[in-house]
């Protein structure tokens, strides 16, 4: 993005918009970055849920949200051993070689409407019924949405939903662009399906994402027109993607007037691409705060890009609305993509230089961005 459209926006923030620095303003404890490797968990970088407590509690409410053990700034949750019993323990049960299995299930050219794409469609499908969802084809027209829905109790209305894109690009085995993502999606669905939770669950295998975000688009204009009560979605945008070498990572020129505290914490830490970027708009504060609290837990570094509600929708964003959340925020329903910021790290983004294949992707850090979006999730959903 150039520099032109960064000053327009920050302009457009700061006066006649009426807003600013709107992570800064609120006292964002972390600091991630836009939208796919691992060493030892490096030094976690300095950016930047539960008796019931309402969805859309104010910002006073929210601070306490996550202390599900105490106090959160005097230490992180502490994760496992495997259960169903509390948000830690479901974050235990996540297992890196039924991710990987998934991961090279996926991984292949996924064009619409060829083969391996059906395969993937097929998956999504089989898996969702098997943990026991009840699972939809939705066929909206001119591509097909695979959604599972698994009832919650007492607050079954209120709907929790966790995505990925299953197509990609032609002649790509599109590996991080999105099979990383809809493995952790299949191992997100099964971990959490092996609990009781008073929210409902709802997984989503979405279609033509890379034709323009068709298919989250077309579910969400569905959802809001049906009047659903969507508490937020978490959308896995490519996870696979490392690195811990100096300068790996790359920003788009005049970030750093909108988000200046974040980009001078990634400067600090010399432009390494070795941390989740979680970008959110400001309905979606209470769930990526629980991403926040529990990506520590696991070692995952994150960064967060609060876009300010005036912005969000703003074609001037582009690089932040580059996926499947776009088309919840469109509709005021609350989103954010979880993601390694793409070809801004990664190299091989739809095998620009060289193919997306899984040789490249670490899959320690994939996991421990599904541990915490089990965590953020179970938290979200709240146990029975």
């Amino acid at each position: 993005m150039h520099f032109l459209v960064w000053w327009t926006i920050v302009s457009c923030a700061a006066a006649a918009c009426g807003g600013g620095n709107d992570a800064a303003d609120r006292g964002a404890d972390n600091a991630p970055a836009d939208a796919d490797g691992a060493t030892d968990a490096p030094p976690e970088t300095p950016l930047d849920t539960v008796e019931e407590t309402p969805l859309d509690a104010p910002e006073d409410e929210v601070a306490d949200v996550p202390a599900d053990d105490g106090d959160e700034a005097d230490a992180p949750p502490v994760v496992g051993p495997c259960g169903a019993g509390s948000p830690e323990a479901l974050m235990g049960c996540v297992e890196q070689p039924r991710y990987l299995a998934d991961l090279n299930s996926v991984a292949g050219a996924r064009e619409p409407g060829s083969a391996h794409w059906q395969e993937v469609q097929d998956l999504c499908n089989s898996r969702f019924t098997a943990l026991g969802f009840t699972v939809e084809l939705h066929d909206y027209g001119t591509g097909v949405n695979v959604v599972g829905v698994l009832p919650g109790d007492d607050l079954a209305g209120e709907r929790v939903l966790v995505s990925a894109h299953y197509d990609g690009v032609p002649d790509c085995p599109a590996a991080d662009d999105n099979a990383s993502g809809v493995a952790g999606l299949l191992e997100t669905a099964r971990v959490l399906s092996t609990a009781s939770f008073r929210r409902t669950l709802v997984v989503a295998c979405w279609d033509e994402e890379e034709d323009g975000l068709i298919g989250s688009e077309a579910y969400a204009a569905r959802a809001a027109a049906a009047g659903e009560n969507l508490a937020v979605n978490f959308v896995y945008e490519m996870i696979g993607f490392y690195s811990d070498t100096p300068g790996s990572q790359t920003i788009p020129s005049g970030l750093n007037l909108l988000f200046p505290e974040q980009t001078a914490a990634l400067a600090a830490n010399e432009n390494r691409g070795d941390f989740l970027a979680v970008v959110a708009d400001d309905l979606a504060r209470p769930f990526h705060e629980r991403m926040s609290l529990y990506g520590p837990a696991v070692g995952l570094s994150i960064v967060v890009l609060e876009v300010p509600a005036v912005l969000k929708n703003s074609p001037l964003l582009s690089d932040l609305r580059r996926s499947d959340h776009a088309g919840f925020w469109e509709l005021d329903l609350p989103a954010m993509m979880l993601t390694d910021t793409s070809e801004f790290r990664n190299p091989h983004y739809h095998c620009g230089d060289g193919d997306d294949t899984i040789d490249t992707l670490n899959h320690d850090f994939a996991v421990k961005i599904v541990q915490t979006t089990v965590g953020a999730a179970a938290a979200s959903l709240e146990l029975r």
